[in-house]
């Protein structure tokens, strides 16, 4: 299958904003102290949102404007079974209620870790899947 440059670019484009997300996640950790733990959460939902919606792209298939993982995991279906990575769906409440006070409970140290390890997996997979198909 040949893949429109424009197509390519946009992917790329998705995955370095991802890859920006897991970075700054990753590096909040090392403060040495307050640790903005929700923070780190949802740059870590924001990585795997990314690395998710850069798969849709390069299929061309269109996704609704939403920050949730659940959504984005069912729309990815059309083209393969992410069943196996369904647990990274626990990232999608960071995408809002970790900006906004009063919305949820503080995310632990050991929560903020956990969503890294979860954007991880998505990362991982998505990038398998596209090095596949290029």
């Amino acid at each position: 299958m040949s893949i429109d440059k424009s197509i390519l670019e946009k992917v790329t484009k998705w995955i370095i904003y991802a890859e920006e997300d897991l970075q700054l996640a990753r590096h909040s950790l090392s403060l040495e102290s307050n640790c903005p733990f929700r923070l780190t959460a949802y740059h870590a939902q924001q990585c795997a949102e990314k690395y998710l919606k850069a798969f849709l792209v390069y299929h061309q298939i269109d996704f609704p404007y939403t920050h949730s993982i659940i959504r984005l995991l069912e729309i990815c279906t059309a083209v393969k079974s992410f069943e196996d990575i369904k647990d990274v769906e626990n990232l999608s409440p960071y995408a809002i209620t970790a900006r906004y006070p009063g919305e949820d409970e503080d995310v632990t140290k050991e929560e903020a870790v956990e969503g890294i390890r979860l954007a991880e997996i998505v990362k991982q997979r998505i990038r398998n899947e596209l090095n596949e198909l290029l």
